[in-house]
């Protein structure tokens, strides 16, 4: 469904105006969030129960760094091209994702956003069942998905994913043996000086953090529309100020998917004018996933 209708023209030519101030802003605490948190909770003179809080937030951090990747992967966050691309970079590094792969692989998944058998997203397993459920939001399920991506992304057949030219797979390549050098260097360096930081100071709370952003992402979609209606095929999720600001208002993802050109900043003020036409607009996670887990089966695409 077209959304060219929804919002009038000359307001949305307002909101599309790229600002690079909320930016820089918004990356450089997000980063602080990280860094400090993760100091805290590796200084040994503290007790457990202030350390492991900020265990928590470091890895909370680190995993919704996907956020970033996804803002500046679509190009809405800074006016600089160059610099979009460099930040999606450095937050993929830090979530484990590839920004050079991730942006051809979202930028298909917003071409056929929950469309069986051409959104990309879809080619994952959908959780039908309360185990398969468990494992998708505990993260096992995504740490495997990673490991299997990137082998394939380094020494697999690449040609006959559609969002791939063969133009564009040897500059894949490139971007995912730079970041597994930057990961080798990490864990050299961590060996080398006996500190244990990739371990304790990376993974470890990537980990922690992971089950967050596996809740937050499997609302976007799930129980939504196998359609192309846009005001049905994707969810916006009303939650609390820190989750939106940890995921760069992501959750305002029908917003988003409506109009991709919107940057993250501009979202909220989208959302006074799109609210009352979403076929998806519900009120916290956990209502979202208490309505996920009495429909798994259901989850499935249907075609």
């Amino acid at each position: 469904m077209s959304s060219s209708h929804l919002i009038p023209r000359q307001r949305l030519a307002q909101l599309n105006q790229l600002q690079d101030r909320p930016a820089w802003f918004q990356l450089s605490a997000h980063l602080l969030v990280i860094v400090v948190a993760g100091v805290l909770w590796r200084l040994p003179e503290l007790s457990w129960w202030l350390r492991l809080p900020c265990l928590l937030l470091s890895g909370v951090g680190l995993a919704t760094c996907f956020a970033g990747l996804h803002e500046c992967c679509h190009r809405t966050a800074f006016r600089s091209k160059t610099i979009n691309d460099r930040v999606a970079w450095l937050m993929g590094l830090f979530s484990f994702y590839n920004a050079t792969f991730y942006r051809r692989y979202h930028q298909w998944h917003h071409r056929f956003t929950h469309q069986p058998g051409l959104d990309p997203e879809l080619d994952d397993p959908v959780p039908t069942t309360l185990l398969s459920y468990a494992l998708e939001i505990s993260g096992i399920t995504w740490w495997i998905g990673k490991l299997r991506g990137y082998q394939r992304l380094l020494f697999g057949d690449l040609s006959q994913l559609p969002y791939l030219s063969p133009e564009l797979i040897p500059q894949v390549r490139r971007s995912v043996r730079l970041q597994f050098l930057v990961y080798a260097f990490a864990l050299a360096a961590s060996l080398w000086q006996g500190n244990g930081f990739l371990l304790w100071s990376w993974l470890l709370p990537l980990a922690v953090g992971q089950p967050f952003l596996r809740v937050f992402l499997l609302a976007e979609h799930s129980g939504c529309s196998f359609s192309a209606d846009g005001l049905a095929n994707t969810r916006t999720t009303l939650t609390i100020a820190p989750v939106r600001w940890l995921m760069w208002n992501m959750p305002f993802h029908a917003e988003h998917h409506l109009y991709p050109s919107l940057p993250f900043h501009a979202l909220a003020q989208a959302h006074l004018e799109l609210a009352p036409q979403l076929q998806h607009l519900d009120h916290g996670y956990l209502a979202v996933h208490r309505q996920l887990l009495q429909r798994l089966p259901s989850l499935a695409p249907t075609a």
